[in-house]
């Protein structure tokens, strides 16, 4: 008897394992069934925010232009929107100069740096110099603004002394500074991936060290490369409050660095304040400047993702 209620005993845990188990087994299927709608939903608030954001400018863009000509706001070369003046072109060069001077300095400095944290430096000296250097990124944007105004613009001024305080080549210089560790921590992240076995055989061959990073490593990781010099470009084409504080409110049809410029997101930030009229044609330029910007933003994102796959490299 007491055999027999041990087995019964026996039984009934086997048998309450197995319910736990059936219960555990259907939560884990229900929990299973919610997280691909859980990530989906996830993933998707990219796409609705990039869907909102392009409809809210297409929107008001399109009431800019019913009562503006869309062939003279893109060739006109005045812009005095408060005169009833909209000829974009001198916000676009000045975008442009100022992304041409940060290019400039950022595409050498940045790929010498991600060259010297690939190929040269040790692991103790990379784990103290990467870190350092994409602090730069951190830093506030309107800490660069002043800085550039406050001593960048001094110091150019020592070599160009008839530099004005509000310049674009102060801005354009800390623009640049601003995105080295963008192309420098991309590029360097590209260089590690080539196989070290192309390394070794370039060294086997005889080929020095310089010459393996610049006719070995660099060819292998080019498009890696490229794309990251084209991100880093397209950040300075939005970049807003170094322009804003640095190079100055005066929009003109120059590639002069040495001038006052005004940029597509520093009128976005003056045309913002308070002095603009809410519906007026001024506020409505607003968002046709800031579409430009998303045209120039979106036209570098697509050549990025063009270069990455024309060139890339598989081992």
């Amino acid at each position: 008897m007491e055999k027999a209620f041990k087995d019964e005993t026996i039984d009934l845990d086997v048998q309450a394992l197995i319910d736990n188990k059936r219960k555990k087994k259907s939560i884990s299927g229900k929990i299973e069934k919610l997280v691909p709608a859980f990530l989906l939903l996830c993933a998707s608030v990219s796409v609705l925010t990039t869907a909102g954001i392009l409809f809210t400018l297409l929107r008001e863009s399109i009431t800019f232009f019913s009562s503006t000509s869309i062939f003279d706001f893109y060739t006109g070369t005045q812009w005095s929107p408060w005169s009833g003046h909209f000829g974009v072109l001198p916000l676009i060069t000045g975008t442009l100069l100022i992304t041409l001077i940060a290019a400039i300095v950022a595409v050498p400095l940045g790929l010498m740096s991600a060259i010297f944290l690939s190929e040269y430096a040790s692991n103790r000296a990379r784990k103290i110099i990467k870190p350092t250097l994409e602090v730069l990124a951190g830093i506030p944007t309107v800490v660069y603004g002043f800085f550039a105004l406050t001593f960048v613009t001094p110091l150019l001024k020592s070599f160009l002394p008839g530099l004005g305080v509000f310049n674009a080549l102060s801005a354009g210089i800390v623009v640049g500074i601003m995105i080295i560790p963008m192309i420098a921590s991309l590029s360097e992240d590209a260089m590690n991936s080539v196989p070290n076995n192309l390394r070794e055989g370039a060294l086997a061959l005889g080929a020095t060290k310089l010459e393996v990073a610049f006719k070995v490593v660099l060819p292998a990781a080019f498009s890696g490369i490229m794309a990251s010099i084209v991100l880093a470009i397209s950040r300075a084409i939005g970049e807003t409050m170094i322009v804003v504080i640095a190079a100055g409110a005066s929009p003109a049809l120059t590639f002069d660095p040495t001038r006052s410029i005004q940029t597509l997101t520093a009128f976005i930030v003056q045309g913002a304040t308070g002095d603009t009229t809410f519906g007026s044609t001024i506020y409505y330029s607003i968002y046709a400047v800031g579409a430009t910007l998303f045209i120039f933003t979106l036209l570098m994102n697509m050549l990025s993702q063009y270069i990455s796959r024309k060139f890339r490299e598989e081992y």
